[in-house]
């Protein structure tokens, strides 16, 4: 299988670098402009094949990941309107395009096979969470497909279309809470005299911690908020200033 980012940002060279742990990477190939350069430079550092023409990789793939901002995709539909073809897999990381306007922007109808696909930021680093919805000229091996790939930097999960929007609030926007709450409890820590980058460090792995907790034991989230508070304990106390 050959795979063709329309698109050589961080997400897309995220994806790029994640999936080339189960390819060859001369089968992973990437078109952005020739502004997009420095991009470019680096999808070739890791031995990926870039071009500054969206049409020949479209042509020369399996599969297609459209990774350009939404405001940009109607030039790119334009380009691949009589690129893409029926036999090839069309994937979108583009937010909040449904699968319906890919569908109608390129003039294909039923015929086209897409899937709607957001990951998020920390796929950078493995350890992502991806959302997923096809259309229904995909079959199993589709679905096996996208699950393979994007399990490379994360999770992944199907989800029905409609729901894909609701879904980005949590796993979409949810890093950005994160770091605000990391940012937070560091900032205490500092105020109580712990070194800040130490600060952090205690805060951002206490939440990986955590969530690993939640995925693993498969307790509701107030069970195990329970389990750790003691009575007249440090941490019921935190926990009734915080649900003030």
């Amino acid at each position: 299988m050959r795979i063709g980012f329309i698109g050589a940002g961080k997400m897309a060279l995220a994806l790029a670098r994640g999936f080339a742990e189960k390819m060859k990477p001369n089968a992973i190939l990437a078109s952005s402009p020739a502004s997009d350069e420095v991009f470019l430079k680096e999808f070739r550092s890791h031995g990926f094949d870039t071009y500054h023409s969206n049409e020949f990789v479209a042509r020369n793939v399996d599969t297609v990941i459209l990774a350009t901002k939404p405001s940009i995709l109607p030039t790119i539909f334009k380009e691949l309107h009589d690129t893409i073809q029926p036999n090839q897999l069309l994937i979108s990381i583009a937010a909040g395009i449904p699968i319906k306007m890919i569908q109608e922007s390129l003039s294909m109808g039923d015929t086209l096979k897409v899937i709607r696909v957001m990951p998020n930021t920390p796929s950078l680093v493995n350890e992502g969470v991806s959302i997923y919805s096809l259309n229904h000229q995909c079959d199993l091996k589709d679905q096996k497909i996208i699950e393979e790939m994007f399990s490379c930097v994360g999770s992944i999960y199907k989800i029905d279309e409609t729901l894909i929007d609701a879904a980005t609030g949590i796993s979409g926007c949810g890093p950005g809470y994160m770091y605000l709450v990391i940012e937070a409890m560091g900032d205490a820590g500092v105020k109580q005299g712990l070194p800040r980058d130490l600060a952090y460090k205690l805060a951002a792995q206490t939440m990986i911690g955590s969530g690993k907790m939640v995925l693993q034991t498969g307790q509701h989230p107030a069970v195990l908020k329970d389990s750790v508070c003691s009575a007249g304990g440090s941490t019921i106390a935190g926990i009734s200033a915080l649900e003030k």
